[in-house]
């Protein structure tokens, strides 16, 4: 495994459709591997393949919920219920954290890395890292998400302590 550098939101890359991965193969592998190494080192809770410039729609995400990592591989959102509101940032656009609106809760379709298709409902913070890293496989930032008129910023910045005192990061 090894670290691979985060491209910026400069980068044309953040803004193309990543494709659909046909090959559950030890170069797969070997991406995941290195995608969860890149976002642990960078205290992340989520990565898409094409912040470290691979054009694959492949993500992992480690929420401290227990779960530990989950890969998910050719995602994509069936289902989406309810509305949220979370103070969210990005590894690729360091520093700049805002308010944006997500589905409260979602169904996902997902193969994980051996190829064998799953099918996960994610509600609160794990459905908004769902979103937030699908979003990325499609081109779309989470600055194109923001709530153009934010809540009470307090209670949000104060949700986000919490998880940080937790050990829970905004999305990043």
């Amino acid at each position: 495994m090894a670290t691979r550098k985060v491209v910026l939101k400069e980068d044309p890359i953040l803004r193309k459709q990543s494709r659909t991965v046909t090959k559950f193969d030890e170069r797969l592998w070997e991406l995941l591997d290195d995608m969860a190494e890149t976002m642990y080192a960078d205290e992340g809770v989520g990565l898409a393949a094409v912040q470290v410039a691979s054009l694959k729609r492949a993500i992992v995400v480690a929420i401290q919920d227990g779960r530990g990592i989950t890969e998910l591989i050719n995602a994509e959102i069936t289902h989406r219920e309810g509305t949220q509101y979370e103070i969210e940032g990005c590894l690729s656009i360091p520093g700049e954290y805002y308010e944006t609106i997500r589905p409260e809760k979602i169904t996902v379709e997902y193969d994980d890395r051996y190829g064998e298709h799953h099918v996960e409902d994610a509600e609160g913070f794990r459905a908004v890292c769902y979103c937030h890293e699908i979003d990325h496989t499609n081109g779309i930032l989470f600055l194109d998400r923001l709530n153009p008129e934010p809540h009470d910023r307090e209670e949000l910045e104060e949700r986000a302590r919490k998880r940080r005192a937790e050990k829970q990061p905004t999305v990043k």
